[in-house]
């Protein structure tokens, strides 16, 4: 296995994508290592790795978010972001980071959720004068909340990974998720409150108006509740709930809002289309990867290897989290998840750790790691979006990071916080 971590790491370095990556290391390692091994075997565990009925909700999560982002959604949460919050100092920031959670809970999709807040805050922001940098880098961090909160891609690989309900994993990101909101809300009030007059350019609260802005809302707000509904609840699979997410946000977007055109929807196909497809590659080429680990015998390795350093659970996840930390700086969180979580999962439940709980762990390192130079996805989109440096952004992101770190290890020693929601619907 030396030999194979050495070639994926040499070929990561080399800017080689993480999908080539993954499958050329793993195919590498097998001609070297195994040559009476048939080359055949790689592409018989992609395919097993693909051959899952739950896999088959991702491409129709993606489509539902695309859907529901180019339906007139943004806006509309918008609106009701400014009637809950415009009234305090600081408001477009706290309208940015409010909005982001709420389209978090339809699009599972960081990136896309950054893209359409920044492009519809940015302007306004400028206009006013606040700091450009500090409003990406929440923005940036806000947006990142979209892989916590339901319905998020991660979840679904990590629950496909570890053989969890998925159901469970959505309810346990839940609180996390939201738990960090306030984070995000208050590392924007200290900013706004140190910052200058403009920051204090503020809107009365208007009851009236929140009625209006939550009506016009509301057919958007509804998807969280089918997908999520559906599942608990035990009405749909998971790829069912998905699939009747799309139709929802298609009788939403054309009907009800109106402003999605039947012209534009093969564009969404296509754009569906393609990232469910770079998805379902990494997922495939991280299978083989996979496979050789546990072949290798590698948890068990790295198990006693750990319980000869620490016999404390709390000494394994201090240990995964930095871990974690430091691999969501540098790698493509999806391809990450596919090869550590079969390693550490194990192990986890070795220690007497909730296998939903871990995974809530992991998922919300690799959301902070969206927003940590040198990777950070959100704020590469988030700095673009506002047309600056990524490191004018980065040197802004101190305390919106410093907010999500510390809600990450709350949840990580107090799991309850994460666990509460599933054992209240019966899924632990």
């Amino acid at each position: 296995m030396i030999l194979a971590f050495s070639i994926f790491l040499a070929l990561l370095l080399i800017g080689m994508p993480v999908v080539f990556v993954l499958g050329l290391a793993a195919a590498a390692t097998l001609v070297i290592t195994q040559p009476d091994i048939p080359l055949t075997i790689v592409a018989q565990r992609m395919y097993d790795g693909l051959n899952s009925f739950t896999i088959m909700a991702i491409p129709f999560f993606v489509f539902a978010g695309a859907i529901m982002d180019a339906g007139g959604i943004s806006r509309r949460i918008v609106d009701l972001a400014t009637a809950l919050v415009g009234w305090i100092v600081g408001s477009l920031l706290m309208i940015s980071v409010v909005a982001a959670t709420g389209l978090a809970a339809i699009s599972g999709s960081g990136s896309a959720d950054v893209a359409a807040i920044s492009s519809i805050m940015q302007p306004e922001l400028r206009r006013r004068r606040y700091d450009v940098d500090f409003s990406a880098a929440v923005i940036a961090c806000a947006g990142s909340l979209a892989q916590i909160i339901p319905p998020s891609l991660m979840m679904v690989i990590v629950a496909l990974v570890s053989n969890l309900s998925v159901g469970a994993m959505f309810l346990a990101g839940v609180l996390p998720g939201l738990l960090t909101v306030p984070g995000l809300l208050a590392s924007a009030y200290l900013h706004a409150r140190r910052g200058g007059p403009q920051y204090r350019d503020t809107e009365p609260f208007d009851l009236a108006r929140l009625r209006r802005a939550f009506r016009a809302a509301l057919p958007a707000l509804g998807m969280p509740v089918i997908i999520i509904g559906g599942i608990v609840g035990g009405a749909f699979t998971p790829t069912e709930a998905a699939s009747v997410a799309v139709l929802y946000g298609l009788v939403v977007a054309l009907f009800v809002y109106r402003d999605l055109t039947w012209r534009a929807l093969p564009g969404l196909v296509l754009r569906a289309s393609a990232l469910s497809a770079a998805v379902m590659m990494i997922v495939g080429t991280a299978s083989i990867f996979g496979w050789l680990v546990a072949s290798a015998n590698v948890p068990a390795m790295l198990a006693a290897w750990i319980k000869s350093v620490s016999s404390e659970p709390w000494t394994y996840l201090l240990m995964v989290n930095v871990l974690l930390m430091l691999v969501g700086m540098f790698m493509e969180s999806l391809a990450a998840i596919l090869i550590l979580v079969p390693v550490l999962m194990p192990i986890a439940l070795s220690f007497g750790i909730d296998p939903v709980h871990f995974g809530v762990v992991v998922v919300m390192n690799f959301a902070i790691g969206m927003v940590t130079p040198p990777y950070g996805i959100t704020l590469f989109v988030a700095s673009s979006i506002a047309e600056r440096n990524i490191i004018q952004v980065a040197r802004r992101i101190t305390w919106p990071w410093a907010m999500m770190t510390l809600i990450l290890i709350l949840v990580t020693y107090v799991p309850d916080i994460a666990l509460f929601l599933p054992r209240l619907f019966g899924l632990l």
